[in-house]
């Protein structure tokens, strides 16, 4: 293992996206005081900052702008270290709760859900095929169900999220590029990727069907690369892999041949975006969620990652390429990668601030605390 000269903690990183997200939600948050939020799959990377942005926001925000917060989690890979610390904070609950089952028969009246309760990693959404369909399309329909059912109640849902992804696009044709939501997709529907991507495909036909039949509050997320404090370094993503391999003082490995290009956004400019879409987003509508730029390499983000690295904590490795050993490792992979975000812009009023550089120093130094972690 490396010796680490660093001047900044995984906590006080956190400290610095929480306060950046609440300053960029003061609007959206107000308008969620006094009211129920459910966070559907709430443990898992996505749920690290929009759970903790709840909370910290009814710290700073007054005994009048508390928002209560509950989250459901089946609690597959166990209940992380971040959440069982918060767990004796009196404006959150914790359950556990499999989406793909029946819903509690003592289920609050919620005002706001979110539904992010998916298998995201591609080697794992692979590995549990059948489990991550019944999430984004069984699971999905016992919510929608449940917003049906208040839709006429004295406590209605007054806003609904579903994250889909940016993967529902596939491989985009070079024309397609930047891609706007407008763009209907390339997309296998029998691939190594295709339990992932049609289902996601398939839950935005269940919102906007119900959007419209019902005129039920239910906004659609697609999320294009988001990477930061959360994201597990046992994810098998490309960041947290780059990551272990740097914190175990080991050459980065790339299994590519660097080429494929993607944007990336940082996890507190991707949930301003989804708490945007919650409290401002139209229903039936989908939104992309990331930045335009800058569209750089794998080969790139590989050797700005070695970079950073070595200012940070003296890393001394490289960068190697090898072959996978799974050999739908690449299969369906998309060459590039990048959102037109216009349709946030300017109905959300999203703007993305953090750059890429301080996006992925902030996530080495998380990683640098968070470097032991089980399976994702």
């Amino acid at each position: 293992m490396m010796t680490s000269p660093i001047t900044q903690s995984a906590q006080q990183v956190v400290a610095q996206d929480l306060e950046y997200i609440c300053a960029n939600l003061h609007d959206e948050f107000s308008r969620m005081a006094g009211k129920k939020l459910l966070i559907v799959g709430g443990a898992g990377f996505l749920g690290y900052y929009l759970v903790q942005s709840i909370l910290f926001w009814n710290k700073t925000g007054g005994d009048d702008h508390v928002i209560d917060l509950t989250v459901y989690d089946n609690y597959i890979r166990g209940v992380p270290d971040w959440l069982t610390a918060l767990a004796d904070d009196a404006n959150l609950t914790l359950v556990r709760h499999d989406i793909t089952e029946p819903l509690p028969t003592d289920i609050d009246d919620f005002h706001y859900i979110i539904h992010a309760a998916s298998i995201a990693s591609p080697t794992y959404y692979r590995k549990y095929p059948i489990e991550t369909m019944d999430a984004n399309v069984n699971g999905l329909r016992i919510l929608l169900e449940y917003c049906l059912a208040r839709q006429d109640s004295r406590v209605p849902v007054e806003g609904f999220l579903f994250y889909s992804t940016s993967e529902i696009y596939g491989d985009p044709t070079p024309e397609d590029i930047p891609t706007p939501e407008t763009y209907r997709g390339n997309v296998s529907c029998t691939g190594p990727r295709a339990c992932y991507d049609e289902s996601k495909r398939y839950g935005e036909t269940l919102c906007v069907n119900f959007a419209r039949q019902y005129k039920l509050p239910i906004k659609i997320a697609r999320p294009f690369n988001n990477y930061g404090p959360g994201l597990k370094i046992t994810d098998r993503r490309v960041l947290p892999d780059f990551a272990r391999n740097v914190l175990a003082g080991e050459d980065i490995v790339m299994l590519s041949d660097g080429r494929p290009t993607r944007t990336f956004c940082y996890i507190a400019d991707a949930v301003v975006g989804y708490y945007k879409i919650l409290i401002k987003g139209q229903p039936g509508e989908a939104y992309n969620i990331g930045v335009e730029s800058p569209e750089i390499s794998m080969a790139q983000l590989a050797d700005y990652v070695t970079d950073f690295a070595r200012d940070l904590f003296g890393y001394q490795g490289q960068v190697v390429r090898q072959m996978s050993q799974d050999k739908d490792y690449l299969a369906d992979n998309p060459n590039r990668r990048c959102p037109v975000i216009d349709k946030a812009r300017t109905q959300l009023g999203y703007n993305p601030g953090i750059s890429l550089e301080e996006g992925l120093k902030r996530s080495l130094l998380w990683y640098a605390d968070n470097a032991d972690a089980e399976e994702a």
